[in-house]
């Protein structure tokens, strides 16, 4: 007796609506990302790299790779690359040999936020496509259902940086004359301490 409170046939339809829509979204995903950082000679993995060392504070490269999600060697090849362009300092810590470790250099600070600084909405067109459910609800479309399958997935540790990436924007960074600007009074040791 199956005792399943799905069919074979519910559960093929999902899985597959599941990967045609998020290859569809992916895809335009990854041209607005590649266009967004084509200008500081980077690549997809780099910026994701500098984004996740920004928001762990010191990452090591096996987080790098979990919350990445991409390979180990990866992680540490494109780590790599930006410590050779002077964006990320590699170290290893008194009571843990085994982990390398990467932290932004200032450089890397700066180069981060000026991307941050020069995001444009209207060139992203994930961004442009939700737009309009935004009007017509006033929010943009909820990630509830997609939080949970990734959840599901990756984890509650996944989720739990995920959430203080965004967290740090909220409360790090501001708006001034359309542009997103690193807060005056964000101080990061404070959040680093509150966390």
């Amino acid at each position: 007796m199956d005792d399943k409170l799905y069919s074979m046939k519910e559960a093929m339809i999902f899985s597959q609506r599941m990967a045609q829509l998020s290859k569809a979204l992916w895809k335009a995903i990854e041209k607005d990302w590649q266009n967004w950082i084509k200008p500081y000679d980077l690549n997809i993995n780099e910026h994701h790299i500098l984004w996740i060392a920004y928001h762990l504070k010191g990452a090591s490269i096996s987080d790098v790779a979990k919350f990445g999600v991409m390979h180990v060697s990866t992680a540490f090849n494109f780590s790599k690359k930006l410590e050779e362009r002077g964006y990320l300092e590699f170290s290893k810590r008194e009571n843990d040999k085994r982990n390398t470790y990467i932290k932004l250099t200032a450089e890397g600070d700066a180069l981060l936020l000026e991307l941050m600084e020069n995001y444009s909405p209207e060139t992203h067109s994930v961004f442009e496509g939700a737009a309009p459910l935004r009007e017509i609800y006033g929010k943009f479309p909820e990630m509830m259902d997609v939080m949970a399958i990734v959840k599901n997935i990756y984890g509650d540790d996944f989720m739990k940086i995920f959430e203080t990436s965004f967290n740090n924007i909220e409360t790090e960074f501001s708006e001034s004359d359309g542009k997103i600007k690193k807060s005056r009074t964000a101080d990061p040791v404070k959040q680093i301490a509150s966390q």
